[in-house]
């Protein structure tokens, strides 16, 4: 079940820049790229490095800061190689008031707990 959570304010984040967030036992890395927020894990795949704190030009790509491979911060696709299947996880936004929310897939029962909880 789709569970959304607030991980920052509106504002906090630079234009074209983007910051990770713990959330759940995962890191989001959130980018804010011409006025629209995107959400992509936050780890490389090739090395683990945090997406997060690479450079984001013009096109929407982030560049990981440990070896330049290049992802597209709204799809996750790897932009360096077009037949290449590999990605990293898109997650879904949300603006609810002045609250960034991101989007996570929960397990049925985790989400019932929370709901119970709220």
């Amino acid at each position: 079940m789709l569970t959304y959570f607030s991980i920052a304010k509106v504002g906090d984040i630079p234009e074209g820049e983007g910051r990770a967030f713990h959330v759940e036992g995962q890191m989001v890395a959130v980018f804010l790229k011409e006025g629209a927020y995107t959400a992509i894990n936050d780890f490389c795949p090739h090395q683990g490095a945090p997406l997060s704190t690479g450079y984001v030009d013009d096109e929407g790509a982030v560049t990981c800061p440990w070896h330049a491979w290049r992802f597209c911060i709204k799809e996750g696709t790897w932009l360096d190689n077009p037949r290449s299947k590999l990605q990293v996880p898109v997650y879904p936004i949300r603006i609810e008031g002045d609250e960034i929310q991101v989007g996570l897939e929960l397990p049925p029962e985790e989400s019932e707990t929370r709901e119970t909880q709220s």
